[in-house]
């Protein structure tokens, strides 16, 4: 479901960097973040390093990049 949202041009324009060295649009930066500061506020606890990896793993799983783990090869 999308919502039509006013956000502020400082927010956009901080965005606009972060965006294009990830290769995302604008809208899809400020998804990133909202989502990742939810996980954050969620989980105080684990390092942000540790949350932006997982999230990564779990997209990544969605796209059926994937690979089993073998453990002691």
């Amino acid at each position: 479901m999308s919502v039509a949202l006013k956000l502020s041009d400082e927010l956009i324009d901080l965005a606009k960097p972060h965006a294009a060295a990830m290769h995302r649009s604008i809208p899809k930066q400020i998804e990133y973040w909202a989502r990742l500061g939810k996980v954050v506020e969620d989980n105080p606890e684990l390092p942000l390093q540790f949350i932006q990896d997982t999230l990564l793993g779990l997209e990544e799983a969605k796209a059926g990049q994937s690979v089993d783990y073998k453990f002691g090869v």
